[in-house]
């Protein structure tokens, strides 16, 4: 089957690709990669779209990610012409003060040392805390772009299953590393930690510093505050608005400033 196609790129939820045919009606289908790919090889496929008659044609995004357009006439005789644009749809969130505004969220390099002991140095800048389901799809990404700034970055001791001691494993990494983040996600969120504790390890409970970035992850802010109304107003990151290299070199740029 012959088709047209475009890869319109990252594109944030809510944004609304706008399809214009010349010709023929012709089937217009909006994919994420992993459809886009199925539908190049000829197995079933998932879409936004269907047989589209007049145009404009405007499909909304349904949420963050890559995404691509085809366009096929189905089989049918004919000849259809196509172009695509993406119009801004919402207005996107709004950004939150930069990471540099939060002085605690760093660590020094250098734990000072009790009396008669040498001081320890942390072995890492940064360790990620999260659910091993968010691995491949957003905690990997970020390892990467931040080794690649030259940071030493440690996540997979601080993958989280049903079971382990959240305090436990961010004390852990915090005792280890300058920066620490956790990845908060609906696949966080059904590991069953309550609200109370990934709250209280987020803010030191005497200063009320927050030591702990918050990365939302295909989460809502509604969800966020039905778990933890409190977290919503942390300072945090999330990858509807930011991307991952975004993510990192503000990150960076925070640790080599200390």
């Amino acid at each position: 089957m012959q088709y047209q196609s475009y890869d319109i790129g990252n594109l944030n939820g809510g944004e609304i690709v706008e399809v214009t045919l010349k010709g023929n009606s012709a089937n217009v289908k909006l994919m994420d990669s992993s459809n886009f790919s199925s539908y190049k090889s000829g197995r079933q496929h998932s879409y936004y779209g269907g047989h589209v008659t007049s145009s404009p044609f405007r499909i909304p995004v349904p949420r963050s990610g890559r995404w691509y357009v085809t366009v096929d006439l189905g089989g049918y005789s004919g000849r259809v012409s196509s172009s695509v644009r993406v119009l801004p749809g919402r207005l996107p969130q709004a950004r939150q003060p930069r990471l540099s505004t939060v002085p605690s969220l760093v660590q020094d390099r250098e734990i000072p040392a009790g009396f008669g002991e040498e001081p320890i140095l942390r072995k890492y800048d940064v360790f990620i805390s999260h659910a091993s389901e968010d691995k491949d799809e957003v905690v990997r990404p970020l390892a990467i772009a931040l080794q690649s700034k030259n940071l030493k970055v440690w996540f997979d001791e601080f993958e989280l299953k049903i079971g382990d001691s959240l305090r436990q494993k961010i004390d852990k990494g915090l005792a280890n590393s300058r920066f620490g983040i956790v990845v908060l996600s609906k696949n966080f969120i059904r590991k069953g930690w309550t609200n109370y504790e990934l709250d209280g390890i987020i803010t030191k409970s005497v200063s009320g510093q927050q030591v702990v970035l918050p990365i939302w992850h295909d989460i809502t802010k509604q969800e966020v505050i039905d778990y933890s109304p409190s977290l919503a107003d942390k300072v945090a990151r999330n990858t509807a608005v930011y991307t991952v290299d975004e993510i990192a070199d503000e990150i960076a740029e925070v640790i080599n400033a200390r």
